[in-house]
């Protein structure tokens, strides 16, 4: 009898960098994608699906604790026997580029929902279900932020969106602290460039290559993954070789 598939879960599945992500690891684990709209994440299922992999897809809210308790319901109704692999936080969350004086309560918040309370409901609702997996799996139970340069230095004009990413790399660092001796591989993961996607495409530059494959990112997180627990990496940028920073 075959043993329980393992799962991913992939939080912030758009065009770009989840689906990507959502892909790479469909090749080895079924996967569930959450997106505030299904159209975000409905032809990457259908993709999976279509290919011989397991997908599913749930209409989830990650500032919202309700929205994140009820798509967390539905995984581990599909999880069966199987366990949680990997749990990957890709939510970008509003960018708001305006002078601190220009910014409303809402504009300021909105950076600190996604990125930080978000962040936060994502991380107790997976952490449960990792630990259950450090005996059972293959790889190292894993919880991947994606982050920026913002959460590193704050920026003129970008005060909402660095105050959220300072957050979630607080939480990062404190849950690799706190999760890491029990083997579960928490990494806090800097994006630093434009990334290469179709919304991008018109975007010009002095070198062809001066964008981030959203693939070379999904490549890297499997790598993250797949490291033992005598090398774990906490934190790490990836940006293309001529991103100025």
């Amino acid at each position: 009898m075959a043993a329980p598939r393992a799962w991913a879960v992939v939080a912030g599945v758009g065009p770009g960098t989840g689906a990507s992500v959502a892909r790479k690891f469909a090749q080895s684990y079924s996967v569930a994608l959450l997106a505030r709209k299904a159209e975000n994440y409905e032809p990457v299922v259908n993709e999976i699906n279509n290919g011989g992999g397991q997908a599913i897809g749930i209409s989830t809210d990650v500032a919202d604790e309700n929205s994140v308790k009820n798509a967390f319901k539905v995984l581990q109704e599909h999880l069966g026997q199987g366990k949680l692999a990997a749990a990957i936080f890709n939510v970008g969350g509003k960018f708001v580029r305006k002078g601190f004086m220009e910014l409303s309560l809402e504009d300021f918040e909105s950076g600190w929902e996604a990125n930080g309370r978000g962040a936060f409901l994502f991380s107790q609702a997976a952490l449960p279900l990792l630990q259950d997996a450090v005996a059972a799996s293959n790889h190292p139970p894993t919880l991947i932020f994606t982050s920026a340069t913002a959460a590193m230095k704050g920026s003129a004009r970008c005060a909402a969106f660095a105050t959220g990413k300072f957050a979630m790399r607080a939480l990062a660092q404190s849950l690799a602290r706190e999760f890491g001796p029990a083997g579960i591989h928490v990494n806090h993961a800097i994006i630093d460039g434009v990334i290469d996607i179709e919304r991008t495409k018109h975007y010009q530059f002095d070198h062809e290559d001066a964008k981030i494959k959203p693939e070379a990112i999904a490549d890297t997180y499997w790598w993250i993954h797949t490291q033992p627990r005598t090398c774990f990496t906490n934190e790490i940028d990836i940006r293309p070789y001529v991103e100025k920073w």
